[in-house]
């Protein structure tokens, strides 16, 4: 393995080096699964990255010699990486290998041969395929916290991404998965991209948690199989790596039940979910038991929200059925079976998680779908920070605790003109980092936030601006607080 690694290495089959050998236009269409055009780009092409972009991503047949060129072959073909065509003197490959990495790293995904692609040779999904990078995949990664810990747990690897990102800064990494194959290709992954600090990744096979029974971690990361489908729902699953043979969004409640006992204190949990939304019944009130009963401090963000037929036509299209003769009745199995348990719509979302140890803990569940800035990960911590502080501090405590402008925070104002000049029509905080949020605020608020310059306590703040604007001290102080503390909730304001 290591010499493919160095072949790899070699080549430049990297992400910069793909990208510069088949032109961003391409490049960008093999995202969305589109081939053609980054077939064309890299046609005529016989460099070694061209070679192993053909065979492993486009999933072409190359001639002998060039694969010989770019790649150890003996050792490909031994490890039944690529078969060797004896007819007509060409390779193709049986896995995709996928460059893939962070700013400052290249690494490599194996998984199984990407059946969502439009090239027309597409082999059906085995029921254990295993799944290169996704969305949800590069979703969950940025909205990991990145601190250093020592003990990491990954649960559904698959071809195991979010271990390699672990591995940057955790001494120890478990990944487990349920599919056995997905273990193998994730070994593989780690061997090809970590070297000798393969090592450093256990790998076992298990449902959920029960491979690390027992155990706790600083930091649990999950992107598990959370579609909801007809066929989950009768206790089936077509594929391992996105059905798990549960009704509903089962899935979510049980890892949140069991999620607790395995994160040691003041550590994070990150998970991926669907959940449905329910004819008569808020969302909000369907997950909130499941996060109250952690004891965890719990922030569940929903992102998207598809109705039936759009969550049917998404997961189709991955499994390849749109081309299929069954396209139409697996259709209306999905249909049928939101129809028959009042199902309005699918929401995709995260869930946070840290064990404070609080008696009380913080629980916010919010509808987000306004762009974020990625990497959301470095400002999670800020978030429960914020929280942590609000459910700690008194009125009087507050009144105490200087407070300063949250960084990014600009203030907007538009208005109309009129008989008599500019009227203001809207007055608002906005960030232009992290969560981006935006809210309105009036002229006492302005005041406030442009005082709060991180030398002086609210309480006095508050006095100068009740001068200022001839408004009773006291009644000042009473009535801002609540105003004072959403400004701190959002991330406008923060203590120093």
């Amino acid at each position: 393995m290591e010499r493919l690694r160095t072949a790899l290495q070699k080549a430049q089959y990297t992400v910069d080096g793909c990208l510069e050998a088949m032109g961003a236009t391409a490049y960008a269409a093999l995202g969305r699964n589109e081939s053609v055009a980054a077939s064309r780009a890299v046609a005529r092409d016989d460099s070694p990255v061209a070679t192993l972009t053909k065979l492993f991503v486009l999933q072409e047949n190359v001639d002998r010699t060039a694969a010989e060129a770019a790649l150890p072959l003996a050792e490909a073909v031994s490890g039944g990486l690529v078969a060797e065509d004896g007819t007509d003197g060409t390779v193709r490959a049986l896995v995709d290998i996928r460059p893939y990495g962070e700013s400052d790293v290249d690494w490599w995904l194996v998984s199984d041969l990407g059946a969502g692609l439009v090239t027309g040779r597409s082999a059906p999904m085995r029921p254990d395929y295993v799944l290169g990078v996704g969305g949800a995949s590069t979703t969950l990664a940025q909205l990991t916290v990145r601190q250093n810990v020592e003990r990491a747990l990954d649960v559904g690897t698959g071809c195991g991404v979010q271990a390699l990102h672990l591995a940057r800064h955790a001494r120890q990494v478990t990944a487990t998965d349920l599919n056995l194959r997905a273990l193998d290709f994730a070994r593989l992954t780690s061997a090809l991209s970590l070297g000798a600090e393969a090592e450093r990744i256990e790998l076992r096979g298990g449902s959920l948690f029960e491979p690390v029974a027992g155990e706790q971690y600083d930091l649990i990361v999950s992107n598990p199989p959370f579609v909801i489908s007809p066929e989950s729902a009768a206790g089936e699953g077509r594929f391992t790596y996105r059905d798990a043979g549960l009704p509903g969004d089962e899935l979510c409640r049980r890892f949140l039940e069991q999620a607790p006992a395995h994160l040691a204190e003041d550590g994070y949990c990150h998970v991926l979910a669907n959940w449905l939304h329910v004819d008569g019944q808020d969302w909000r009130e369907r997950l909130a038991p499941w996060v109250r009963g952690t004891g965890c401090d719990a922030w569940v963000v929903q992102r998207e929200l598809q109705d039936p037929a759009e969550y049917a036509e998404l997961w189709l299209r991955d499994s390849g059925d749109h081309n299929s003769p069954r396209y139409v009745e697996r259709y209306q199995a999905y249909l049928d079976y939101f129809a028959a348990n009042r199902i309005e719509g699918v929401a995709f979302g995260w869930i946070i998680l840290k064990n404070t140890g609080t008696d009380q803990p913080t629980i916010r569940l919010e509808e987000l779908t306004r762009q974020i800035e990625q990497p959301l990960g470095a400002y999670v911590p800020d978030w429960f920070a914020r929280h942590t502080f609000l459910a700690e501090t008194d009125d009087e405590q507050l009144l105490g605790t200087v407070l300063q402008v949250g960084p990014g925070v600009v203030l907007e104002q538009t208005a109309e003109a009129g008989d008599g000049g500019w009227s203001p029509t809207d007055t608002r905080l906005r960030q232009t980092r992290g969560l981006h949020a935006s809210g309105e605020i009036d002229p006492v608020g302005i005041a406030v936030v442009g005082a709060a310059d991180g030398e002086r306590p609210l309480g006095d703040l508050l006095d100068r601006i009740a001068g200022e604007f001839g408004i009773d001290p006291s009644a000042l102080r009473s009535g801002a607080l609540d105003a004072v503390r959403a400004l701190v909730e959002e991330g406008f304001l923060t203590a120093r």
